[in-house]
């Protein structure tokens, strides 16, 4: 099925693609990536060779996925009843797969960690609690946990960290970065939806607690908030003790 799907979409994905006559139907697909539990790597793939089919992914193969992946967190997420993920769900669904890494002379440090896939990743609301400030605490934060480089030369062991806003256009948060006239950064955006990017550090915003609920240490860790509520954040690890290595082997 996934090579008769290879050859019925392989155009060229561009605006001046209108293939929209001699495919199977919307109900076809549907059925048979339903069928693939949502697969998000064949739905990047087939969208990338036909704007038909991204147009579809766009705006129903997605949130099928997001849904099946984390159901309890995207109903809590649209349970406020206003668009609480901006309408971009391919942009939630790489947040919830894809580790961000970072370039050199990037948004974190001059080291060189290329973003990849994770198979499965934590996103907790009651962690999310430990990056806010007292008086930001009624905001609703999901944040993953840390995804592990180790050994990364003078940085020691490096931990990327990925979330979500609910609700983020009426968060407490916003409000206070507003207040503050926190400047965007100056070249990089969000890559997950492309959006501009306030960073927290520079507008202290990040309380000793996040640090406690990262393991790392207190004056390595540092996150960006993009206009969507898009978290994307990098921190130092501290080294686990000799009971916890013990553990661990």
């Amino acid at each position: 099925m996934t090579m008769i799907l290879t050859k019925q979409y392989r155009c060229t994905h561009s605006a001046s693609c209108a293939c929209t006559k001699g495919h199977l139907s919307e109900e076809v697909i549907f059925l048979v990536f339903n069928h693939m539990n949502w697969n998000p790597k064949l739905i990047a793939a087939f969208s990338c060779t036909c704007k038909w089919f991204d147009d579809l992914a766009k705006r129903m193969f997605w949130k099928e996925f997001c849904m099946t992946r984390a159901p309890k967190m995207m109903i809590d997420l649209q349970s406020s009843g206003i668009h609480s993920v901006d309408g971009n769900w391919r942009a939630l669904g790489k947040l919830l797969i894809y580790c961000s890494g970072c370039n050199q002379d990037g948004l974190f440090k001059n080291i060189q960690i290329p973003g990849h896939f994770v198979y499965r990743t934590r996103f907790s609301r009651t962690s999310g609690k430990s990056f806010l400030l007292q008086q930001c605490r009624t905001d609703v934060l999901y944040v993953s946990d840390p995804c592990e480089h180790l050994d990364q030369g003078d940085e020691g062991d490096v931990g990327f960290f990925r979330g979500i806003f609910k609700s983020f256009a009426t968060s407490k948060v916003r409000k206070i970065l507003i207040s503050k006239k926190a400047p965007f950064h100056p070249t990089e955006v969000c890559p997950y939806c492309r959006a501009k990017l306030w960073n927290m550090l520079e507008a202290k915003m990040i309380p000793s607690s996040a640090s406690c609920r990262l393991g790392a240490y207190e004056d390595c860790i540092e996150y960006y908030v993009c206009l969507n509520g898009h978290v994307l954040g990098i921190c130092t690890l501290l080294p686990l003790s000799d009971s916890e290595e013990a553990s661990v082997e």
